[in-house]
């Protein structure tokens, strides 16, 4: 390990918790409720290589000169922030990198002049730019895995690395954001086609929210269930990509009610296509596909499956069997 230094996370040992356990990992709607006086922040193992090839695989170590410690590149959430996008925001003005967020590792969280940090990670491709130093960081080394755990200052960041190396060891081949819909006016409100039925104004608030939540994923393709609440979440983001999105009621809870098994096939082709796809979909759907999934995958999930409305499920695949899962469970901008 890397020397300890003395700086404003001197107890991040000491007191610290490593909660990076499992390849089944969630967001709250509000992830500061458990802790007191907490302080948010997300951040990323960052890397680079072909994960087809370990030996090829190096991860980024920064140095930042205020504290005279090695760490992993992080950073606060900004108001009317989500944490993906603080993580990816973070991760560019440190390290000037512009990433692809991947598999979310965990959370770790410390005590921090009488507050509690907690600190949320991913791992993250690097895909494009260039390090120079900067105020917050000075020096940028890429190494092993075994080496950044030698440079790091910290034993709870030595955690995180040992499992982004477990997911690491496992590359996904594809991944799918599942979105549930924004809030659209009540059922019983409606008197019309209830396909027609269109999002309340918090749920357009959700639709526009989730663009900047999904950008750090680089979504290559965009698909939707018929009804226009499940078009209408998928439009914000197809527009800021110039996307079109392809429309299929197979991803929908109709489809789903008609023919499981041909929108099981639909979701499978989808995963096999490779990339990051998203998928909007319905409540009645998605945690019988979910259940399908895990069942017929190599991950577990929670027997009760939440999909709360602006919700995603980002789900890894390898192979074509669902290999990680992360919930998160609101696209709002965090308390």
């Amino acid at each position: 390990m890397g020397k300890k230094p003395v700086s404003y996370e001197v107890d991040k040992d000491n007191g610290g918790k490593l909660q990076v356990t499992g390849r089944y990992q969630q967001v709250p709607v509000d992830p500061t409720e458990e802790f007191k006086r907490p302080t948010l922040a997300a951040g990323a193992v960052l890397w680079r290589g072909d994960l087809s090839q370990p030996e090829s695989v190096e991860v980024a170590v920064i140095h930042r000169p205020h504290y005279d410690d090695w760490s992993l590149a992080k950073g606060k959430v900004d108001p009317g922030e989500s944490l993906p996008t603080a993580a990816a925001r973070e991760i560019l003005e440190e390290t000037g990198f512009e990433v692809r967020l991947g598999k979310l590792l965990g959370k770790v969280s410390y005590p921090v002049a009488g507050r509690t940090k907690v600190v949320y990670y991913w791992t993250a491709q690097v895909l494009a730019g260039d390090f120079a130093p900067n105020d917050e960081v000075d020096e940028l080394r890429w190494a092993s895995i075994e080496e950044a755990k030698r440079l790091l200052s910290y034993d709870v960041d030595a955690g995180v690395l040992d499992k982004a190396a477990k997911r690491f060891a496992l590359p996904s081949t594809a991944r799918v954001l599942y979105v549930r819909h924004g809030r659209a006016f009540q059922r019983g409100q409606w008197a019309g086609d209830d396909d027609l039925r269109p999002l309340d104004k918090k749920g357009r608030r959700q639709a526009e929210m989730l663009v900047p939540m999904l950008l750090p994923y680089r979504p290559e393709r965009i698909f939707s269930a018929e009804p226009d609440r499940c078009q209408a979440t998928a439009a914000p983001l197809a527009d800021e990509l110039n996307f079109d999105v392809e429309v299929d009621p197979l991803f929908g809870d109709e489809g789903w009610l008609e023919d499981p098994e041909a929108c099981r096939r639909r979701f499978a082709e989808v995963v096999e296509d490779g990339g990051t796809s998203v998928i909007v979909s319905q409540g009645t759907a998605m945690p019988k596909m979910l259940r399908w999934l895990s069942e017929h995958g190599r991950l577990p999930l929670p027997e009760e499956l939440k999909v709360k409305k602006g919700g995603v499920w980002v789900l890894a695949f390898a192979d074509g069997e669902l290999t990680g899962a992360d919930y998160l469970a609101s696209a709002l901008p965090l308390k």
